[in-house]
């Protein structure tokens, strides 16, 4: 009986270990332990305490064995460390989320390379596996193979993962070319305020899709004989929405043209990628897409999508917090443009490389070393715009460098219903930062960052914030419940440590 239940544990892991692309040595060197060890532990030939599964566990970041009914992983920061040493900026998020729903289109083979490991990516896998279309982790782990079947099972749907996250939504524009009839469950993911069908509806309504709206589900209906006979003008500037758009022209046998398009990082990825496919599109980078498509998609395909902007303003975002000097590589920088030019108007000290050529062979990416610097605040407002305005995701972590500059600054979320609320628990580490609605906040600084337990924002950009703020703070705080900063980043605690920050994560007993 006990063989039976180590052997068992033993599978567990050994699951756990490749789903996360470790293998037996990385494992090993996380618990301080031989590769031995991990085999034997494998293969049910060790005893293991309950303290070791935990251990494991957390270097997995995967519950082996539960025993409670939820188990949320938590991070303890001693605040107050500075940084130092360089690293590497990695795929992007939401480039990797859309090329994953991409690979709906195509019949053949899509190999996607260094694609983010985050639990966003794990759900929208989860909902591919569980409709039947087959994933392997190749090599150590960083790349992603994707082969369909020849007919879809839309009906053994994993729901539960498919509710976990917003992107589910991007499936409407490759399915209406493979389904007649399908449904999807209503979409989760960050708690954001209202984010509404319409315009995805709007922008797939020429292509002959209607969707219902009932018990949970959004039920579509395709007619087939209806094609978009004029430019497709859509009526939100949106990166799922001109995802979808693309994806629906794709196979749209004739030409498309998507007006008031966005042309940011992660639709010009996708965009580089249906090119891959035999898509040709004209106006990458621009509002106006032009798209000839092509009904049947069946080739094998090799893509590396390019790293995230995002992801690097968040490293920036720390070594300025932390007053550290440290060197951010492989940074997209046309997406980082706006970014720095306001940076260096509040008094940023840093330098950037020359250009390079990411993996995908479009994106421009250098390298950006920051230096200690006195801030001061802007002469105005900080708001984000459509690409190539300053990036609507990068406009909390202005927040917490606010916070370090002298004077006041207004930050105005336009987008959100209730995203900027949630800067406020700033103010619990000692922030100055007072709600003007529920869309501005007003920050001054300069902050004594003090050290406090928080419950992590159910927004993603502000609970990597208030992380951050952490970092800064003297004395030991705790962050509970961190899953919708692994829903958007890999390992981002493990990898701050590697720079000097103190961050343990842990789980309650």
């Amino acid at each position: 009986m006990a063989d039976d239940y180590r052997g068992q544990i033993g599978r567990l892991i050994r699951d756990s270990r490749q789903h996360r692309g470790w293998t037996q040595s990385q494992l090993a060197d996380a618990l301080g332990t031989s590769q031995s060890a991990i085999h034997r532990i494998e293969h049910g030939q060790q005893n293991l305490s309950l303290e070791m599964i935990a251990r494991i566990g957390e270097s997995l970041d995967k519950q082996i064995v539960s025993l409670a009914p939820q188990s949320p992983v938590h991070l303890r920061v001693s605040g107050g460390q500075q940084l130092s040493g360089s690293i590497e900026v990695r795929s992007s998020k939401n480039a990797s989320v859309a090329l994953l729903c991409a690979s709906l289109l195509n019949k053949g083979k899509t190999t996607l390379r260094g694609i983010a490991r985050i639990e966003e990516v794990n759900r929208i896998i989860e909902v591919l596996e569980s409709i039947g279309i087959g994933t392997r982790w190749l090599g150590e782990g960083r790349d992603l193979e994707i082969t369909p079947p020849e007919r879809l099972d839309l009906d053994s749907m994993d729901v539960e993962a498919a509710r976990r996250t917003r992107s589910v939504i991007m499936f409407l524009g490759p399915l209406l070319h493979r389904e007649v009839r399908f449904k999807l469950p209503y979409a989760g993911g960050c708690n954001l305020g209202t984010r509404t069908v319409d315009p995805h509806m709007s922008a797939l309504r020429p292509f002959g899709l209607e969707l219902k709206a009932t018990g949970g589900y959004y039920h579509a209906e395709v007619d087939r004989s209806v094609s978009p006979g004029r430019p497709i003008v859509l009526i939100e500037r949106g990166d799922t929405v001109t995802e979808n758009a693309l994806m629906a022209a794709a196979r749209n046998d004739g030409v498309t043209v998507i007006r008031n398009a966005s042309s940011n990082y992660m639709v010009q990825d996708l965009c580089f990628f249906l090119t891959r496919l035999g898509v040709r599109i004209e106006g990458i980078g621009t509002t106006t897409l032009t798209v000839h498509g092509i009904p049947d998609i069946d080739v094998d395909v090799d893509y590396a999508p390019s790293e995230d902007p995002i992801e690097a303003m968040s490293l920036l975002a720390a070594a300025i917090v932390t007053g550290s000097e440290i060197t951010v590589r492989r940074a997209p920088i046309e997406f980082l443009e706006i970014e720095l030019a306001l940076l260096e108007e509040m008094g940023l000290d840093y330098d950037r490389s020359g250009e390079y050529v990411a993996a995908n062979g479009e994106t421009r990416l250098v390298d950006l070393t920051v230096r200690p610097s006195q801030l001061r605040a802007p002469h105005d407002k900080i708001h984000p715009m459509p690409f190539p305005g300053l990036n609507i995701d990068n406009l909390p972590f202005f927040a917490l460098i606010a916070a370090t500059a002298n004077g006041q600054t207004m930050i105005h979320d336009w987008v959100y219903e209730n995203r900027a609320i949630y800067l406020t628990e700033l103010t619990k580490l000692g922030g100055n930062v007072t709600l003007l609605d529920p869309h501005r906040v007003l920050v001054e600084g300069p902050t004594r960052w003090s050290g406090t337990e928080i419950i992590c924002p159910p927004a993603l950009r502000p609970a990597v914030v208030v992380l951050l703020a952490m970092m800064a703070a003297k004395g030991t705080s705790v962050l509970r419940n961190v899953y919708v900063i692994n829903r958007g980043y890999e390992d981002l605690a493990a990898r701050l440590s590697v720079l000097g920050a103190r961050i343990e994560a842990f789980r309650d007993i």
